[in-house]
């Protein structure tokens, strides 16, 4: 199972049973979603996602998803209001409303988002189904009269976005820190912040990880435009990225969504960080024990488009077939990834660089294929070799050993890895995994084995990965 399948939970999959079925069908990370509770609410189900782990000995991940900011509207006045091409509205601050004013009036109790919105500017409301541009700017910072570009209904406490503006709120909000504080109390092994813009918003949410004493991976949800303009920058601190298309697809103009998701996909490839593609994935299966045609095309696109995992969200947290909907995505993805390996014809050789580890990788994978090898093995104490060695996409599963149970489970994210756990000890990484080889039943006598590990040398005491190995057991 190269491509990883992640599961939210809720109260549809949260039974112990339907959470041990789940595993069984492939799930290997399970999302709980702080948008509705508190860390104190996961706890039973962390409980059981060890427990879970301990009995089938599959390394299990708890991913932390934080709230973010929520940017919704107030009141509005006769909702669901029917809203035509055309037509005109104000929209600003609760207390700038106009007495007697003929318009209808959106408010927004944020300032800061008001903050610099200018005539032509877009604002999508009613989660993107209505459209407008800033016609008139009546106060400046403070009140505005949009125009309607389409037709549809409005109503309260509803999404708003301002596509391509700059957004001067943290992405870290303080039910955000506290939700982060207690998770990690509680156990969760990722957290995954929403609408990141910049990479100082993972930079923050990472110090707050090392002032509470502790490691674990973070996940950037590309959800705003600004994310996508800054994706290089968030690539180099970033440990997972995530396509979250619902929010995006609000800032985004939708005919672009798939290209971007595409080009995203590709750019974490290139810089070794496993992506996550969410959201409406197998959306029609909340009630339906069959997705439809259209979405089957998309968990397999997303596949062949090279993405590390595929995320269900409704479909499990709230659905009426939450393991059938893991059968259903893990049939998608083994048929896609027959294809996907065909097509692309061998591991990726890296680009003209300077990047040993890279060129190593990419050796192991070729040298892998050339000996009929079962599986590539890599000693990793950080998970950077697994996870580089998953970038050139070998057919071949990636048995990644490693004395760290963090980050045991923070390569559950990476495309072909098998985390296992192994004891450290003073002997060389090598013999380390020759005792495991030789232990293990997945490995048939006189079968070669591609192994890479670090030998640290005189002339370079923490040399990382330098030595690659063909084993016959």
């Amino acid at each position: 199972m190269q491509t990883k399948i992640v599961a939210t939970l809720g109260p549809a999959s949260m039974h112990p049973e339907t959470m041990r079925q789940m595993v069984a069908a492939g799930v290997r990370i399970f999302r709980l979603n702080f948008s509705h509770s508190d860390a104190a609410y996961f706890i039973p189900a962390i409980k059981t996602i060890r427990e879970i782990e301990g009995e089938m000995g599959i390394p299990l991940t708890a991913l932390g998803d934080l709230c973010g900011p929520k940017i919704r509207i107030g009141e509005v006045e006769g909702s669901p209001k029917q809203v035509n091409k055309g037509e005109y509205l104000h929209l600003g601050l609760p207390d700038e409303r106009p007495a007697g004013g003929e318009l209808s009036y959106v408010s927004l109790d944020i300032p800061e988002l008001l903050a610099g919105l200018d005539v032509g500017m877009p604002v999508n409301l009613s989660d993107g189904l209505l459209q407008f541009k800033v016609a008139k700017v009546v106060k400046a910072d403070r009140l505005f009269e949009l125009e309607a570009q389409n037709a549809g209904f409005l109503s309260s406490h509803k999404g708003i976005a301002f596509p391509g503006k700059h957004h001067p709120m943290p992405a870290l909000t303080a039910k955000d820190i506290k939700d982060l504080h207690e998770g990690i109390d509680v156990g969760i092994d990722a957290v995954a912040l929403s609408f990141v813009q910049s990479a100082n918003d993972v930079a923050d949410v990472k110090e707050h990880i090392k002032a509470h004493g502790a490691w674990i991976p973070v996940v950037a949800k590309l959800e705003r435009q600004n994310a996508v303009e800054n994706l290089d920058d968030i690539l180099k601190i970033t440990d997972v990225v995530m396509v979250a298309r619902g929010d995006l697809g609000l800032e985004c103009p939708i005919p672009e969504l798939p290209i971007i998701q595409k080009k995203i996909i590709r750019a974490c490839r290139h810089a070794q960080k496993p992506v996550i593609v969410a959201t409406q994935m197998l959306l029609s299966m909340v009630h339906n024990p069959i997705p439809t045609r259209a979405e089957s095309t998309d968990v397999a696109n997303a596949i062949l488009d090279g993405a590390d995992c595929v995320m269900l969200s409704e479909e499990t947290a709230i659905g009426d077939y939450p393991v059938e909907t893991v059968k259903v995505m893990r049939q998608i993805s083994d048929e896609a990834l027959r294809y996907y390996l065909e097509r692309i014809e061998g591991p990726f050789a890296p680009k003209k660089e300077r990047n040993p580890a890279k060129y190593l990788a990419y050796a192991a994978s070729l040298l892998a294929t050339n000996v009929d090898a079962p599986a590539l093995i890599s000693h990793t104490v950080s998970g950077d070799t697994a996870r580089i060695l998953s970038s050139r996409r070998p057919a071949q599963p990636i048995y990644a050993l490693t004395p760290d149970t963090r980050v045991l489970r923070a390569l559950n994210f990476a495309w072909g890895v098998k985390p296992r756990l192994i004891t450290g000890d003073d002997r060389r990484h090598m013999d380390r995994v020759e005792e495991y080889v030789e232990a293990n039943p997945d490995f048939k006598a006189g079968e070669p084995v591609v192994i890479t590990a670090g030998r640290p040398t005189p002339g370079n005491p923490s040399s990382g990965t330098n030595e690659i190995k063909i084993y016959y057991k």
